[in-house]
């Protein structure tokens, strides 16, 4: 929803001025060397191809992910083909590129859509560059064999570059890394950016039911109900249309079939060595608990994205744990019961991190920032639940959200599960 647009990019740094960065100029496809893997072994009678879908709550949608993996059943009806869909709401390669073993690359793709030009809006260049370089190269060291896409979508807040036939500026930042590998592209927003300037696209309204509010568009395609999120039967049918017609220039990119190689760094500081450990790689005072998700039934909606998932409620419970790296970050959830977190690395000055939100009024998945462009050495982390809760109604008050049912709400619980690192816990 349009909501998770306010989450996106939760550990990027600030944007540079406009004129520091070029942007590239808008083409629906650049096949690049194409993906001769995967176009070879869907040609395989009885090939079982697995396709990865990792990307934000558009591609979590009912649309361009499922119509693709169906237009692929179609076109090679000898293989069989099945999805990983690794999509999470308002999310960005910031958190992609940590979860990407656990979510994509242990399931084994030979093909891998990453689709985070939205989500990355709020992202520097340079943080796409490391996030989206460490995506390709752990693919490749693990899964040299498989196939990688970037995809891009588009918004109506993104769309003045697109109509003035430049990608907007996240997806201007993944061509570069694009360019450096020989990755494909598509831009699944052209035909939208095209009907926009012509005057022929409505952002954001209900699709028409009756044959008068049919007629009063007069042709016009209605394509999202938030101008974000498309509606599945007109934007993301311009989506799919996208990559149906990129696949014959691909196709004729594409040589012949090999493992890919790793080609020497574009930036240094890439997160190729990004991963994600369980929390109990850290020691948890007695008040956290396990939401086992054999036992426990909300433990169990977050089991496929958290196995080791733990409540705090009281404060002063608190996590500990060192690591030698250089970022650090806990995969946690925000909800109505969430606090604050007192937060102190090495010997810096403890910060306060509110858990809570103006969205939240129900739980969902985020992460919580530890540091940055550290340097790499061993560091400390303690954090701790703060004793108060922050002034939750002023907060939800700020996106006209209420507080329901105060029992809802009067809490100061932790949900962490994860540790994200570029690095490693130091025992």
């Amino acid at each position: 929803m349009l909501r998770h647009l306010l989450f996106l990019s939760f550990l990027t740094s600030a944007l540079p001025a406009a004129d520091e960065f070029s942007l590239v100029p808008a083409q629906e496809c650049r096949p690049r060397n194409g993906l001769p893997n995967f176009l070879a072994k869907a040609t395989t009678a009885g090939a079982d191809i697995k396709i990865g879908y990792l990307g934000g709550s558009i591609t979590a949608q009912p649309g361009w992910r499922p119509k693709t993996l169906a237009h692929f059943q179609k076109a090679y009806p000898q293989a069989k083909f099945s999805e990983i869909n690794a999509a999470i709401g308002g999310t960005g390669s910031d958190l992609g590129v940590f979860r990407l073993k656990q979510d994509v690359l242990n399931h084994k793709p030979d093909l891998l859509f990453v689709e985070f030009a939205v989500n990355d809006s709020g992202a520097s260049p340079e943080q796409i560059f490391r996030c989206m370089e460490g995506i390709v190269r752990q693919t490749w060291k693990t899964l040299p064999e498989c196939d990688i896409c970037f995809v891009y979508t588009l918004t109506e807040s993104l769309a003045p570059a697109m109509i003035d036939g430049k990608f907007q500026r996240p997806a201007s930042a993944m061509e570069k890394i694009a360019d450096h590998y020989g990755i494909p592209t598509i831009h699944m927003g052209m035909e939208v950016a095209k009907l926009a300037k012509e005057g022929r696209l409505v952002w954001k309204a209900p699709l028409p039911k009756t044959a008068e509010e049919k007629k009063a568009l007069e042709g016009k395609v209605v394509f999202a109900p938030d101008s974000v999120h498309p509606h599945p039967d007109t934007g993301h049918e311009l989506y799919l249309a996208a990559v149906v017609r990129s696949l014959e220039p691909i196709k004729t990119a594409s040589k012949s079939p090999a493992p890919h190689t790793l080609a020497a760094p574009f930036i240094a500081s890439n997160y190729e060595q990004a991963g994600m450990q369980p929390i109990t790689a850290a020691t948890l005072s007695s008040g956290f608990k396990h939401l086992d998700p054999k036992t426990d039934d909300f433990g169990k909606r977050w089991a496929g994205r958290m196995t080791t998932l733990h409540k705090g409620t009281q404060p002063g419970d608190t996590i500990t744990f060192k690591f030698k790296g250089t970022r650090c970050a806990i995969f946690d959830l925000v909800g109505p019961d969430c606090g604050q977190i007192i937060i102190t690395l090495d010997d810096k000055p403890s910060r306060i991190a509110p858990r809570f939100d103006a969205y939240c009024t129900y739980h969902r998945l985020s992460t919580l920032l530890i540091g940055l462009d550290l340097e790499d050495k061993v560091h400390t982390v303690k954090l701790e639940i703060h004793p108060e809760q922050p002034d939750k109604a002023a907060i939800l008050a700020k996106n006209g959200n209420k507080i329901d049912k105060p029992e809802r709400f009067n809490a100061t619980a932790f949900y962490p599960g994860a540790i994200l690192l570029v690095g490693e816990v130091v025992r």
